[in-house]
């Protein structure tokens, strides 16, 4: 929409960027793999350089789901599995700090400091020192965290779209789960995809006034 130009680079395929100081801003999605398991996916520590540099030199950051553990892990904070997990649609709760900040208000639903978001996790992450949570629920407190104002864990998926869901439940045993997420997700897409406009316009147009 913003026609920025922007580099794709699967660490899994051995893919690395030459240097930091040609982007402005680095977006890490998620995979079915866990942080702690870096010795049986050896590129993991790679991603997590790429991810220290940026933060070290004030770029933009949003970690997404496995993206927002890798976060989590690099500014020290601990990752493990959750006591349950999470799969579809769930309510979280925007926090003051969430409330507060331009881009994660932007996921907020009519004033009720609520987002609804999709989730596909079993791990979750400590809050790193430093940083503010921004968005909780009762299952996992750390949904979403902000640290120098310009990096950004979110550990549900903000990027879904109908076609995505319909692409990841194709193979589910559950035909009836899985028509469901669909079916949710086209009924409420058209309003939250604006949302999460709202939030990629903020993030990346944040300030870059801490580059270094």
């Amino acid at each position: 929409e913003n026609r920025i130009p922007y580099r794709v680079a699967e660490y899994s395929k051995g893919d690395r960027p030459a240097t930091v100081d040609d982007y402005t801003h680095l977006v890490i999605m998620g995979g079915p793999m866990a942080v702690y398991e870096m010795d049986r996916y050896p590129y993991l520590k790679d991603e997590a350089k790429l991810i220290e540099d940026f933060v070290k030199k004030g770029r933009a950051v949003l970690g997404v789901c496995l993206g927002a553990q890798m976060l989590a892990h690099v500014l020290g904070a601990r990752v493990y599995p959750g006591e349950v997990k999470e799969i579809g649609w769930f309510k979280v709760e925007l926090t003051e700090e969430g409330l507060n900040d331009p881009a994660i208000k932007e996921l907020e639903i009519d004033g009720s400091g609520r987002a609804e978001v999709f989730q596909w996790h079993g791990d979750t992450f400590d809050l790193p020192e430093g940083a503010k949570r921004i968005a909780s629920s009762e299952a996992y407190p750390n949904q979403a965290f902000v640290y120098n104002n310009n990096v950004y864990a979110l550990q549900f998926h903000i990027e879904v779209t109908p076609e995505i869901i319909r692409q990841w439940f194709e193979h589910d045993e559950d035909t009836d789960r899985a028509l469901e997420m669909v079916r949710h997700a086209e009924e409420i897409f058209k309003d939250y995809l604006q949302r999460a406009m709202g939030f990629y316009r903020n993030f990346f147009q944040s300030s870059l006034s801490n580059i270094k």
